[in-house]
């Protein structure tokens, strides 16, 4: 027998209605295109006021501060004499920029670690647990963020007096004499009293950034915890931890260069980077180069070291916190 095989009908290509190819494309009408074109006009002169002040404020003074740093110049004479990196080279071989340099790496490290944790337990315990008052201690908590530092500054003076202070009165009422301390004129100590202060002017705006974001955490996911056994402890480091750290990370980076302009007002307003140069930063640093030692091109280069150690603090902090969000 002999089988029969069937083929399949070829396709056959769309048929075009009459006239499609005489048709005219779609064109945008006159009014719609200018409507669009107002839009973009209004959108630019939007933008414009920010883009202008960001040029004027932040672009020019960083260019400048990089070409200064070229010259040596004493910021009042006209005569500017380039030396190239010389300035970079004497920076070097500076001892008074190396302590002033350790003494912000200091401050950076103790005071972030110590401010971070700490906000981070105090809005865990704020959101967690049940205190009567909340909203009072959230506010006598947020209260040194919203001072002057000069405020501040004068504050902590007043608590370190050698004499009438807050800190060497208590040790004498509890019979400690011998603990009593120079804070402020003591090399080793000076430093860590500055960090103090700006552990006390901070916790509390972080301790309420935390607790906003620990407020939208879905309550179940604790109650599911509860239920196999995870107490407080666990529940914070397996569950509120790893919900807000997009936040952590945000404030984290945050943190770190506003605490590099706080060292600065603190120092300057609380020691003036004495005693022997024992509490100066980078910041305070250079400003006593630039704008009292009429060395403004030195001062400059001082800032270049500044901008490239923020920069690159911010870009190692930013890759080392990177991780996957979790939803919720």
């Amino acid at each position: 027998m002999t089988s029969l095989t069937t083929h399949p009908a070829p396709s056959r290509p769309p048929q075009e209605s009459p006239g499609a190819a005489d048709r005219p494309l779609p064109r945008t009408t006159p009014r719609r295109s200018a409507t669009v074109r107002a839009k973009n006009r209004f959108v630019l002169l939007c933008i414009l006021p920010a883009v202008v002040l960001f040029l004027v404020f932040m672009v020019v003074p960083t260019v400048n501060v990089f070409r200064m740093s070229l010259f040596t110049w004493s910021g009042f004479s006209p005569d500017m004499t380039f030396v190239g990196l010389d300035n970079f080279v004497t920076l070097a071989g500076d001892t008074q920029f190396v302590r002033a340099f350790q003494n912000t790496v200091l401050l950076l490290v103790v005071v972030t670690i110590v401010t971070i944790s700490l906000g981070l337990v105090l809005a865990a315990v704020m959101t967690r647990e049940s205190i009567r008052g909340k909203a009072v201690f959230r506010f006598v908590f947020y209260i040194p963020n919203i001072l002057s530092i000069v405020v501040i500054a004068a504050i902590f003076s007043a608590i370190y007096d050698q004499e009438n202070g807050l800190v060497n009165g208590t040790l004498q009422a509890l019979s400690l004499e011998g603990l009593q301390q120079v804070w402020l004129g003591d090399q080793k100590l000076v430093v860590y009293s500055i960090g103090i202060a700006m552990v006390w002017q901070s916790v509390g705006y972080y301790m309420v950034m935390y607790m906003s974001s620990m407020s939208a955490v879905p309550e179940s996911l604790y109650e599911a915890s509860a239920l196999d056994g995870a107490g407080p402890v666990r529940q914070f480091f397996d569950i509120t931890l790893p919900l807000i750290w997009q936040n952590i990370r945000t404030t984290l980076t945050f943190f770190i260069m506003s605490a590099v302009n706080l060292s600065f007002v603190l120092v300057t307003a609380m020691t003036e980077g004495g005693p022997d140069g024992s509490s100066e930063v980078l910041l305070s640093y250079m400003y006593k180069q630039a704008y009292t030692n009429s060395s403004y091109g030195y001062g400059m280069s001082i800032g270049v070291v500044i901008f490239a150690f923020s920069f690159l603090v911010s870009l190692l902090v930013s890759r080392a916190t990177k991780r996957e969000p979790l939803q919720f």
